[in-house]
C-alpha cells in the first residue's frame, strides 16, 4: 500500500479530528482532511467531516476553531470543504451562511506609517476580532469567496490588493509585514504558498507574483516540513506548476510525519498536496 492510500484510510477513518492523532476535534485539519478525501474521490468518507463543521456552525455563519470556541478564521476552509462536495447541494445553506460571515469580516486598517513598508489601510481579515489584518487569513477568505463566485465582489479585490502589496519585491512574503523599522523580513514558504494559491488567475504588473513563484520553486525540497511542502506545492500547482521532484519530497515529509506522531493536521495537507486541490 502507498504513503497516499495508507493516508487516505487513516483520515476516512477518522475524518473529525484534530492536530494530534489523538487530539480535540478542530475546525481546520477537519476541513482539511475532508479537502483531502474529496480530491481522492471518496466523498462518501468525507460526509462525516462536512456535517460536523455545520453542526459546529454558530448562528452567524462563522465556523470557530473548535466546537464553541473563537475566533472564526477556519470559516474560509470549512465553505472550501463544503464547496469541494457540493455537487448535490446538501451543504448549501451552511456555504451560504459562511460566505456572508466572511464579507461581512475584517480586519483591522490603520493610517500609512512610513515605518511600515506595506500599505496598512487596506482592507482584509484577521486571526480575531478588532486585530490587524493578516496575510493567511486574507488568502484563506479570498480563495473561498472565488470558489463560491465572489470573484469580482469589492471585498475580495480588497484581499488581492492586499495580497499583492504584502508581497515582498524580491518575491516570496512573511506573514503579513514586509518592511519595518528600515528592515526587510525574511519571506517563508508556509504564507509564500497560501498566498500564491489565492492569487491564481490574477494579473499583477508589479511582476510580485512570478518572483514569488520563482523564490518558492527553488527554497523547497526533500527537507521542506510537511505543512510547509503541502502548501507550497498547493501554491505552484494553482499557478500550472508541477515540480518532477514533488513525488519523492511528499513521501519524504509522510514519514517524517509518520515517525513524530502522525497528525492528521500535515497527514491530510500531505495528502491534498498529492491529489491536487479539488475543483
Amino acid at each position: 500500500m502507498s504513503w497516499l492510500d495508507s493516508t487516505l484510510d487513516q483520515l476516512a477513518s477518522r475524518p473529525v479530528c484534530g492536530y494530534a492523532h489523538d487530539g480535540e476535534p478542530a475546525s481546520e485539519p477537519t476541513a482539511l482532511a475532508a479537502l483531502a478525501l474529496v480530491a481522492s474521490g471518496r466523498q462518501t468518507d468525507a460526509e462525516p467531516a462536512l456535517a460536523w463543521l455545520a453542526r459546529i456552525q454558530a448562528a452567524d455563519g462563522s465556523v470557530g476553531i473548535r466546537e464553541g470556541q473563537s475566533p472564526a478564521w477556519p470559516t474560509s476552509l470549512a465553505v472550501l470543504a463544503w464547496m469541494s462536495a457540493n455537487s448535490a447541494g446538501r451543504h448549501s445553506w451552511a456555504m451560504e451562511r459562511a460566505a456572508n460571515w466572511i464579507l461581512a469580516a475584517h480586519g483591522k486598517t490603520t493610517p500609512r506609517d512610513a515605518e511600515f513598508g506595506h500599505n496598512t489601510e487596506i482592507p482584509g481579515w484577521s486571526y480575531a476580532d478588532a486585530t490587524s489584518c493578516w496575510l493567511e487569513p486574507t488568502a484563506l477568505h479570498v480563495t473561498a469567496l472565488k470558489a463560491v463566485g465572489h470573484w469580482q465582489h469589492a471585498r475580495t479585490r480588497d484581499g488581492v490588493r492586499l495580497l499583492i502589496d504584502r508581497l515582498l519585491n524580491s518575491g516570496g512574503c512573511n506573514y503579513g509585514n514586509t518592511v519595518v523599522l528600515g528592515q526587510t523580513l525574511r519571506p517563508h514558504v508556509q504564507p509564500t504558498g497560501i498566498a500564491l494559491l489565492a492569487l491564481a488567475g490574477e494579473t499583477d504588473p508589479s511582476g510580485r507574483i512570478a518572483r514569488s513563484i520563482g523564490w518558492l520553486r527553488r527554497s523547497i525540497g526533500e527537507e521542506t516540513t510537511s505543512a510547509s511542502l503541502a502548501w507550497a506545492l498547493l501554491g505552484l500547482q494553482a499557478h500550472g506548476i508541477q515540480l518532477p521532484d514533488a513525488t519523492t519530497w511528499l513521501a519524504a515529509a509522510y514519514d517524517r510525519t509518520s515517525k513524530s506522531g502522525s497528525s492528521p493536521h500535515k497527514l491530510a495537507l500531505l495528502a491534498l498536496a498529492a491529489n491536487g486541490w479539488p475543483r
